[in-house]
């Protein structure tokens, strides 16, 4: 929600989402714990008070009506080189909130048996975690049975992997989804390996149209000022003191630009997808907003913790306080709950135009 004012703390549940593996690096190097608090704020912009009005619920996912019918054995190509032939699909483990998003969605939800970290939707809520921090533990996967893992190439560590391989457990590896147009593809691959593509047609239908929908609530290019707002995502956890400025391949570019914006790291030239914050980069940035997850501004200590960070106060974001915060566990899933987030960042970067 597009926040002017100091916030008062709401907690949420914790989540993370499915980054990019220089992120995810950062975060293992950091020991990060996955805590904190979510946060809510006031504004006199009455645009402002309607983008957090209508925030995502990011915590439901919505299936497909009636259960689809699983057309196997299917035979996938996984992204780590190996030809995986999935016989049953009677106990799915996703070992991402992604991945885990796009099960449920396809309406196979009561076939999920476990869940990492980063699932914490309320279908999922009560599933056990087979996961600590960000390692995923073989042991408590193959305890479960699972008929089928499902993966991402930046899911690790590499041996827990092996591991669950060398069981003989179909495990299906995927490439993460870092842009919009990775959306569709993504949740066909997911479906062919779950034996119901007609079902992953229905649901990429039904996703882009919502995109589209979303899109259409971009104001006129023109507005008042005939400028696009600048936006900077700040990847912020504030107990491990970890501050990045996400650059052109973080994912929120592609969001930000879809959005109707212009991603302030990128046109600045950072290259890199995260680079940690500088106050020479920030200004060099110039952003008129600061993107950033929740989580991580309730790690800082909110709006008023943000602006203290050297560099963030200087900006016309930090001078105006003019920070749009969107759930840590849909931000960058790049999927059938994109809509959501494309909505809400539409409003907020928008908001007082």
């Amino acid at each position: 929600m597009l926040q002017r004012q100091s916030a008062g703390p709401a907690i949420p549940t914790p989540r993370r989402t499915g980054i990019c593996a220089a992120l995810l690096t950062w975060l293992t190097l950091a020991a990060l714990a996955l805590t904190g608090c979510g946060s809510s704020g006031s504004s006199s912009s009455s645009g402002a008070s309607k983008a957090a009005a209508k925030a995502p619920a990011a915590d439901r996912i919505e299936p497909l009506s009636g259960t689809p019918k699983a057309q196997l054995p299917a035979t996938v190509r996984s992204a780590d080189g190996h030809d995986v032939t999935v016989r049953s699909t009677d106990r799915i483990v996703p070992l991402t909130g992604a991945l885990s998003e796009i099960v449920f969605s396809l309406g196979l939800g009561d076939r999920v048996v476990a869940r990492d970290i980063t699932a914490t939707f309320e279908q999922a809520a009560k599933l056990p975690v087979v996961t600590r921090a960000h390692d995923v533990s073989a042991e408590s996967v193959l305890s479960l049975k699972p008929t089928l893992v499902l993966a991402e190439t930046t899911t690790g560590p590499a041996e827990a992997i092996g591991q669950i391989r060398a069981a003989g457990v179909p495990l299906v590896v995927l490439d993460p989804a870092k842009k919009l147009e990775d959306v569709g593809p993504r949740i066909g691959k997911v479906a062919a390996a779950l034996g119901v593509p007609a079902a992953g047609d229905e649901l990429d239908r039904r996703t882009r149209q919502r995109l589209e929908k979303a899109e259409k609530a971009i104001p006129n290019s023109g507005g008042n000022s005939g400028k696009k707002p600048r936006v900077a995502f700040l990847y912020l956890r504030g107990s491990a003191s970890v501050y990045l400025l996400g650059g052109a391949g973080s994912g929120a570019d592609s969001l930000i630009e879809a959005a109707g914006g212009v991603d302030a790291g990128k046109e600045s030239g950072l290259k890199k997808d995260f680079t940690p914050i500088t106050s020479e980069a920030l200004a060099k940035a110039a952003p008129d907003v600061i993107l950033v997850m929740s989580k991580g501004l309730a790690s800082v200590g909110g709006v008023d913790g943000l602006v203290k960070i050297p560099g963030v106060g200087q900006t016309p974001a930090g001078l105006d306080r003019r920070v749009a915060s969107v759930d840590d566990g849909v931000l960058l899933n790049f999927g059938p709950r994109t809509d959501t987030v494309l909505t809400s960042l539409i409003e907020q970067i928008h908001a007082g135009k």
